[in-house]
């Protein structure tokens, strides 16, 4: 069967967003929406007249809203938050680390390589290589030891008084949206906001450390490299803020 025109999503070759469709409305709608652009601008997809999201709502606790962007059409779809972002909420995740280089070939052992595959598929992969030795997520390091983020979430820590995420720029990685926007409360929790590059070793060292994402709010690390860690007083107060 011959195709006289592949679609766009076939390669990749679109933009996303994912936000958090609750009965008030899309949360941070106005963030997210700029972060699409600015991901269409770089893959020069243009961006299409998107109908009004504002007057979204779920009508059910809490949904999925998604927004794709490709060069020839768009999507906007709602669908429920699934079982497992909803547990990893409530009860945390285990998480264990990774460089994203090895000695082999300076490929990470998920690497797909071989395979032709969608822009998203080496994410994936790297939470299955994860989910097999026992971890909910992967904690991706780059290749001098520092903590960047995981396939689909932002990184969270508190140490003292300072509430910490990664410097996107610095680190050349996604700016999280909900993070962003978690940082930007920390005062009004009485914490001081801070974007840092933290290593490992001193992650481990962390008093609390979370998984920020916009369906799964904010996960609390409840094991690290395999070492449990405790939960935290600051988490059910940092979804509150949060609104979860």
């Amino acid at each position: 069967m011959t195709l006289s025109v592949l679609p766009d999503e076939l390669f990749g070759d679109g933009v996303f967003e994912t936000i958090h469709l609750r009965p008030s409305g899309p949360f941070l709608l106005g963030d997210h929406l700029a972060r699409l652009a600015r991901s269409a601008a770089l893959l020069d997809v243009p961006m299409p007249d998107l109908p009004d999201l504002d007057g979204r709502k779920s009508d059910i606790s809490e949904s999925a809203l998604r927004i794709i962007c490709t060069r020839r059409s768009h999507h906007v779809t709602v669908s429920p938050i699934s079982p497992d972002t909803l547990r990893e909420r409530r009860e945390g995740v285990r998480v264990i680390s990774a460089r994203l280089g090895s000695a082999i070939g300076g490929k990470p052992p998920w690497s797909l390589w071989e395979a032709k595959i969608l822009s998203y598929g080496e994410n994936f992969a790297a939470r299955r290589w994860a989910r097999a030795r026992g971890a909910d997520d992967l904690l991706w390091l780059s290749t001098e030891g520092y903590a960047l983020e995981s396939p689909t979430a932002s990184l969270v820590w508190l140490a003292g008084e300072d509430l910490c995420t990664v410097p996107p720029a610095e680190a050349q990685i996604l700016p999280g949206t909900t993070a962003a926007h978690l940082l930007s409360l920390a005062p009004s929790a009485g914490l001081r906001p801070s974007y840092r590059m933290v290593t490992i070793e001193q992650l481990r060292g962390a008093d609390a450390i979370w998984l920020a994402s916009a369906l799964r709010g904010l996960s609390f690390v409840k094991e690290l490299d395999g070492a449990p860690r405790r939960r935290s007083r600051w988490t059910p107060i940092l979804l509150d803020l949060l609104g979860y």
